[in-house]
């Protein structure tokens, strides 16, 4: 048989089969003497403080050397607390993941079962203790185990036990479904140059397979992009299954990535999707004049220290953007041009209507005088 032993401690070996008072003789399998202070008393093997190097196969014999009994001895330690961690992918089922806290060195299993903390009057009045069921392992994924048909608006108490030849140790853990909801990533993402756009993309995916067709429960995504050469990201957010990018750089390749998250911000992002690659078109008006400029500004690319995702978008004008602000500088200039010239008209007439005043006293003078003169004209 087997025998199992705590690390540290004294582990004693019977000799099935001897007889009482006979003495026997200890053996160990594939050594020549007997762990250093052992002894044996009264046909048992005694090991003091047992280390995991004492474990090993021993056989207890006659006086004749005849075989008597033969054991294999395992040492180990008592299981610790599981850590245990749960994580739905939808609101009709949950999954838990657990790992030991402690290495046993021992053959090792898990008891798993939930119970439902929020019933019903009816459930309550047939099970007080409220609704006690099994959390289902998978054999061929070790370490989870699902609970199907959960409640979106239940509470769950989870028991994860550890259970080695040694003893037992458990980890409860309450759960609600809108913490640890955490939808698994879109897919079908594609990701398309738009014609005659030579800073678009155009990128679309679809709800990932896992999460329920039914319209009570919406996703919202957030989408990253940047040109590959760049080590910053660009996010934006929406609720559509498709989006525009309108700053890419023409040219040059951009990867993309889109991530969900239930729609009224319950539990987590999912992780990122697998990545999707497009390069915008290339605008044949200025391709001859970004030729001079490509190297330098691969250059700033590749040199941006920034390895953080960059929330903002890359801001550089577009080219329709550049000619609507020259048009409106052009058409402010007219009309500053137009206020100078009227004012310049305005005070030109009026310094021409006060030179003519000052010469009509003059002209009255010279009448005066001329009517005075008359009659002593007459008399003579």
């Amino acid at each position: 048989g087997v025998q199992y032993g705590q690390v540290g401690t004294d582990v004693t070996l019977s000799c099935t089969g001897a007889r009482a008072g006979s003495p026997v003789q200890w053996r160990r399998v594939g050594a020549t003497a007997l762990p250093e202070g052992s002894a044996i008393h009264q046909g048992s093997l005694m090991l003091p403080h047992a280390g995991l190097a004492v474990a090993g196969t021993y056989s207890c014999h006659d006086e004749e050397g005849g075989l008597l009994h033969i054991v294999s001895l395992r040492l180990g330690l008592l299981p610790g607390v599981p850590f245990v961690s749960c994580r739905a992918s939808d609101y009709e089922n949950f999954s838990c993941s657990w790992t030991s806290s402690v290495e046993t060195f021992l053959p090792t299993r898990y008891i798993t079962t939930y119970r439902k903390k929020s019933l019903t009057g009816e459930e309550k009045r047939r099970n007080k203790n409220g609704h006690v069921g099994p959390c289902l392992q998978d054999p061929s994924h070790p370490g989870t185990c699902t609970v199907h048909g959960s409640e979106f608006w239940s509470s769950y108490r989870l028991n994860i036990t550890e259970v080695n030849p040694l003893g037992s140790s458990f980890r409860l853990l309450d759960i609600t479904m809108q913490a640890i909801i955490k939808p698994d990533p879109p897919e079908g993402l594609v990701v398309e140059p738009i014609p005659f756009a030579p800073r678009r993309l155009h990128v679309s995916w679809k709800y990932p397979s896992s999460w329920p067709k039914e319209p009570h429960f919406q996703l919202r995504f957030r989408l990253q992009y940047r040109p590959v050469i760049h080590r910053s990201w660009s996010v934006v957010e929406t609720v559509n299954l498709s989006e525009v990018i309108t700053d890419a750089f023409a040219g040059l390749e951009h990867v993309v990535q889109v991530s969900a998250k239930d729609f009224l911000d319950a539990g987590n992002w999912s992780e990122w999707s697998a990545e999707a690659r497009a390069t915008p078109v290339r605008d044949p008006a200025t391709a001859a004049s970004e030729e001079t400029t490509t190297d330098a500004s691969l250059e700033s690319l590749a040199e941006e220290p920034s390895q953080a995702p960059n929330p903002e978008p890359i801001n550089r004008s577009e080219p329709l953007e550049k000619m609507a602000v020259l048009v409106s500088l052009g058409i402010f200039a007219f009309f500053v041009l137009a206020a100078v010239l009227i004012v310049t008209i305005l005070i030109w007439l009026r310094v021409r209507k006060h030179g003519k005043d000052k010469t009509k006293p003059h002209n009255f003078l010279v009448a005066a005088t001329h009517l005075k003169a008359l009659p002593s004209e007459l008399g003579c």
